[in-house]
């Protein structure tokens, strides 16, 4: 396509574009009147920032607050600042988030970056920022955490992503097929989006029903490139998928898109080998083929063809940021997955695959969760951490059983699928 074709086909998509960004602001974050929607996305996209604030305010939103992120200016920032400025956030900054969560806003946070745009930079730096934004915007981080605001991940292209994506192709028509790819996987490229979040939201129930129903002990991962592991579950764990509900009752999609049925693992209780299937994009920087064992629910070694030390800095994050927060089901028969598309971008590529996640747990994950502090919540099984970092790990030959208490074991996965597909 020459960029004249692209601009015009990009042109033709404005009307699924708008869709797309009413969706994310009416089932994404549940939007309602009278409350203020804090907005986070790349420069580069202040063309869909407009869209989304135009529909923000056609919502009833009081105000709407923009947060800019550039990757040029992330970089510069990472190589010319000092490492021990990293350590703290600014004092505005930690006003302007904690208290905006106070008041009951909603966060709603646009992907869309360079996978590689901190190549060569000291990972210590991105990941003491990581660690100070979640552990001193304490009211910003329970807030969603413990269900207080609703959130959102949703994704727009951006020139340097797009190229990554797409390799072969031209920077225009690498942005148009991302754009195309980002409606068709959020379920955005037809006439009635929100209709269809509804018809998909109704998809999880039936695997969520079956597996609280059972109530399995503990996870048994096999595969044909290495993985042989055993994740334990906590006494009262739940499995969750589709939308999430505040404690005030509203119902929101916290990731547009999503495929996943999760919940949290006993934090005690992981022991095995597992071995990724898809780069981890981290920070601005690419992990890939790694792999992580666990002991009595810790990692105990690890490596990676690419990345260790992104790798290291991640582990080394906190004395829980070794421990697992999360064991999430895909089937490989999802549209992601189908598409055969590898977004480099964890809210995408999380989607088309069984993934694990290091750190930080979900209180609603495990009965009365939302009600218990986090020593609680660690007494409960439910692991504490600065970080929440998704790997993937399911592969189309993988298995999955459920093992019972007694220590009979059920399929849960078959060859990468749920066991009824």
């Amino acid at each position: 396509m020459t960029d004249e074709e692209c601009r015009l086909a990009t042109n033709a998509l404005s009307e699924k574009i708008d869709n797309y960004a009413n969706l994310i602001v009416k089932k994404g974050v549940a939007l309602h009147k009278g409350q203020e929607l804090v907005l986070s996305i790349p420069v580069e996209r202040a063309d869909f920032a407009r869209r989304i604030v135009s529909a923000a305010y056609a919502a009833g939103a009081s105000h709407v607050t923009v947060r800019w992120r550039d990757d040029e200016v992330s970089r510069m920032t990472y190589e010319n600042v000092d490492t021990d400025w990293f350590k703290t956030v600014p004092s505005w900054e930690r006003e302007q988030l904690n208290s905006l969560a106070k008041a009951g806003a909603a966060f709603l946070f646009i992907e869309g970056a360079d996978p590689s745009s901190l190549k060569g930079i000291d990972p210590m730096k991105p990941a003491l920022a990581a660690r100070a934004h979640n552990e001193q915007c304490i009211d910003y981080r329970n807030g969603m955490d413990f269900g207080y605001n609703a959130w959102c991940i949703a994704g727009a292209p951006v020139e340097a992503w797009a190229k990554e994506v797409f390799p072969e192709l031209s920077p225009a028509e690498a942005v148009y097929r991302l754009w195309v790819a980002i409606l068709e996987t959020s379920r955005a490229d037809g006439e009635d989006p929100e209709s269809a979040w509804e018809t998909h939201n109704a998809s999880f129930e039936h695997a969520k029903r079956s597996l609280n129903r059972k109530h399995y002990d503990a996870l048994r991962y096999r595969s044909s490139n290495g993985t042989d592991l055993t994740v334990g579950l906590t006494a009262g764990h739940i499995w969750e998928g589709g939308a999430g509900r505040t404690q005030d009752g509203t119902v929101f999609f916290p990731n547009i898109p999503t495929e996943e049925v999760f919940t949290s693992p006993d934090r005690m209780r992981v022991d095995g080998i597992v071995h990724s299937v898809m780069p981890l994009v981290h920070n601005g920087q690419v992990v890939r083929d790694f792999w992580l064992r666990f002991e009595h629910g810790a990692v105990v070694d690890y490596d990676a063809e690419l990345g260790r030390d992104v790798l290291k800095h991640i582990l080394e994050t906190d004395e829980n940021s070794v421990r697992l927060g999360e064991v999430a089901l895909v089937s490989k028969n999802t549209p992601i997955r189908q598409s055969g598309v590898l977004f480099y971008d964890t809210l995408y590529d999380e989607n088309a695959s069984c993934h694990l996640a290091l750190g930080m747990g979900f209180p609603e994950c495990v009965r009365g969760g939302l009600e218990m502090d986090k020593d609680q919540l660690v007494a409960a099984g439910v692991n504490q951490s600065a970080i929440h970092v998704d790997f993937m790990v399911g592969s189309d030959d993988l298995n999955i059983w459920g093992v019972s208490a007694d220590g009979t074991e059920t399929p849960v996965f078959i060859n990468g699928q749920w066991p009824w597909e």
